[in-house]
């Protein structure tokens, strides 16, 4: 397994629910399957490294859990079978000729490269009276697998007269400081997306309110470290699936004729603590819409 944090702790969430979903089909480590665990800490030159690392221990099934590890595992293997588990688009990238006939020795889930800004916005507008500035912190990783975030978020904004800009974050040490010049700037939402936000979600909702300002996030697992709004994929259940397609594979199947899944319904998670900390009061209408909401 090909991971995106640094550690099996900043895993915890998602690592957990994998070796549970493998646990809930019949297997048992340390007698029916063995798990190797590299974790590249979000650094792009570790990637090649940590992949080869897997290749040459002869796995069986490789997962690769982000898009920088599964583009990696199809630059060094043609043989060994890789789930790749959060892929905005497989057959953009190059990973598979199709969803439904993925071709090669890849498959696994999309999330994806659907347009989500509209409904980001909409969302910031019904909790957030008198929105009128938006910033996107964006993690450049993310935006080269999705290169229409940016001007998707420029074009809705203009839409819905917004000010707007988005904040390219690399590194954790950047997150805080881009929040404070938000709140300088007086911008009155903030939309996080890219994996730095997931592995960094406790610095995100601790920097959102101190600086007092509203933030959506695309992981359902951010929320309850003070991210306000979530809307997106229910990830976890994206880890379930990758076991199944793992489990199909040891037991014969072939990469190539199993389709890529795409996502059948997005989950949308309301923080109220976060809400009563930002002095916001969400309304009942958005409130109905949740499917889970933190008090």
């Amino acid at each position: 397994m090909l991971w995106h944090a640094g550690s099996a702790e900043e895993e915890h969430e998602y690592l957990t629910v994998l070796i549970k979903a493998f646990s809930d089909l019949g297997y048992v480590e340390g007698k029916s399957i063995e798990f190797l665990h590299k974790f590249p800490a979000e650094q792009l030159n570790r990637y090649p490294i940590l992949a080869k690392e897997l290749v040459e221990s002869d796995v069986d099934v490789a997962i690769a859990v982000s898009p920088a590890a599964a583009v990696t595992f199809k630059q060094i293997t043609s043989t060994i079978p890789v789930v790749f588990v959060i892929m905005p688009d497989p057959v953009s990238a190059g990973l598979v000729s199709s969803l439904a006939h993925p071709g090669g020795n890849m498959t696994g889930l999309s999330t994806l490269t659907i347009d989500l800004s509209g409904k980001f916005l909409a969302l910031l507008k019904e909790a957030v009276p008198n929105l009128s500035s938006v910033a996107l912190f964006v993690d450049p990783q993310y935006s080269i697998m999705q290169p229409g975030i940016i001007p998707a978020y420029t074009a809705a904004t203009k839409t819905l007269g917004l000010a707007f800009r988005s904040v390219a974050i690399s590194v954790p040490d950047a997150i805080e400081p881009a929040f404070a010049q938000a709140q300088s700037d007086h911008v009155d939402g903030v939309i996080a997306t890219g994996p730095i936000f997931f592995n960094e979600r406790a610095r995100v909702g601790a920097s959102a309110l101190a600086h007092g300002i509203p933030t959506i996030g695309l992981q359902a697992e951010m929320v309850p470290y003070g991210v306000l709004i979530s809307y997106g994929q229910d990830f976890p259940d994206y880890f379930r699936k990758a076991a199944g397609y793992v489990d199909k594979i040891l037991r014969g199947a072939k990469p190539a004729d199993l389709p890529v899944e795409q996502p059948t319904r997005f989950k949308q998670v309301i923080n109220l603590k976060a809400a009563k900390a930002l002095g916001l009061t969400i309304p009942s209408s958005l409130l109905i819409t949740a499917d889970e909401v933190i008090e």
